[in-house]
C-alpha cells in the first residue's frame, strides 16, 4: 500500500491517492471525517483550524460502500480558498494580484525551498510545505486504520509532554493500560491522559499565547494486535522501525523519533534493554487453531482455482 498527496494550503483543496487497498473493504466518508474532526480538535489550535471543517469526498475506488481494489482518491475542499481566488489562481492573468512573500521564516522550508526551486515568491514554497497538508494525510491514514481494524490491529496515541510539563505515565504500560491511556487522551483538550498534567499544559499554552509564542511537545503512538513478522531484516528499506521513523519524521515540525525506550537505552546495560519474550499456552493454542483453519481454507481455495 502506498499513497501520495497533492494540493496547496490556500488552493482549491487537497487530494490523496491510495494504491494497494484490497477490494470489498467497507469504507465511507463519515468514517474518514471522524478522524478529520479529531485532527481539528484540541486546545490552542491555530486560526486555520477554526476556519476549516473538513470533509473527505471519495472520488474513486469505492462503489456502494465497498472498495474496488483500484486506487482510492480522496478530496478535501479548502473552504478558505474563496478568499484566495486571484492569489492562488492557475490563470496567468491573475499574476501580481497578491504581493510576493520575500521574508523567509526561520525553522520553515521557506529559504531552502526558494533556493532549491528558484522561486522569487516564497508563497510558492510555503503553500505546499504548510501543515495544512496533514489534513489529507489523516484522511489517507483513516483508510489504513479501517483496513487494519479488519485484523484486530488498533492504533492510538497520547501526549506525554508540552513545553516543560511532563505527564505522569508508566514508561512500560500493558495493552490494557494503553487502551485506557488512549481513552483518557480522547477526553482531554490537550490529548494528555494525566488530568493534572493536562491542566498545567493548558496553563502553559495560555501563557505562551499571551506572549505571542508557541510550545513544542512529545507524544507517543502505540499499535496493539500486531502479528510477528511485519517488515523484514532482509533489506534496509524493509525494516519496520525504519519505515515508521521515516513516516513520522516526514510530518511537519517533527524533529525526533525514538522506538520504545529509545535514547534512554544508551545509559543502560544490555541486560536491561532486551525485548521480553513470553509464552501463554492458551493463546498459543488458539493461534495455532486459527492458523490451521486459515491454511485449510487457503488449500481449498487453491484446489478450486486449479480445478477451474
Amino acid at each position: 500500500m502506498r499513497f501520495m498527496t497533492a494540493g496547496e494550503s490556500h488552493g482549491k483543496g487537497l487530494c490523496g491517492i491510495i494504491e494497494g487497498v484490497p477490494a470489498n473493504l467497507s469504507l465511507s466518508s463519515p468514517e474518514i471525517d471522524k478522524e478529520l474532526r479529531r485532527r481539528q480538535s484540541g486546545f490552542g489550535r491555530g486560526g486555520r483550524m477554526k476556519i476549516e471543517s473538513d470533509h473527505a469526498e471519495i472520488f474513486s475506488g469505492v462503489r456502494w460502500g465497498k472498495t474496488l481494489g483500484s486506487p482510492i482518491t480522496l478530496f478535501i475542499e479548502n473552504r478558505d480558498h474563496k478568499n484566495w481566488l486571484q492569489g492562488m489562481s492557475e490563470d496567468i492573468s491573475a499574476q501580481g494580484s497578491l504581493p510576493p512573500v520575500t521574508r523567509p521564516r526561520p525553522g520553515h522550508a521557506d529559504l531552502a525551498g526558494a533556493i532549491k526551486y528558484g522561486q522569487q515568491d516564497i508563497r510558492n514554497i510555503l503553500e505546499r510545505s504548510s501543515a495544512r497538508e496533514t489534513a489529507v494525510r489523516v484522511a489517507c491514514g483513516a483508510v489504513a486504520k479501517r483496513f487494519l481494524s479488519e485484523f484486530g490491529i488498533m492504533v492510538g496515541s497520547y501526549v506525554t509532554q508540552i513545553g516543560n510539563e511532563h505527564a505522569a505515565i508508566d514508561s512500560q504500560p500493558s495493552s490494557e493500560d494503553l487502551q485506557s491511556l488512549f481513552e483518557g487522551a480522547e477526553n482531554s483538550v490537550v490529548r494528555c491522559p494525566d488530568e493534572k498534567s493536562g491542566r498545567r499544559m493548558v496553563a502553559l499554552i495560555e501563557k505562551a499565547m499571551k506572549e505571542g509564542n508557541s510550545l513544542g511537545g512529545v507524544f507517543e503512538v502505540f499499535v496493539t494486535g500486531v502479528p510477528a513478522g511485519l517488515g523484514s531484516h532482509i533489506q534496509w528499506d524493509r525494516r519496520l522501525d525504519g519505515k515508521l521513523a521515516q513516516a513520522l519524521m516526514s510530518v511537519q515540525a517533527i524533529k525526533g523519533v525514538e522506538v520504545g525506550a529509545g535514547f534512554a537505552m544508551a545509559g543502560r546495560p544490555g541486560s536491561e534493554v532486551m525485548d521480553e519474550i513470553s509464552y501463554v499456552r492458551e493463546k498459543s493454542e488458539a493461534r495455532r487453531k486459527k492458523e490451521r483453519k486459515a491454511f485449510t481454507a487457503g488449500r481449498t481455495m487453491r484446489a478450486a482455482l486449479k480445478g477451474a
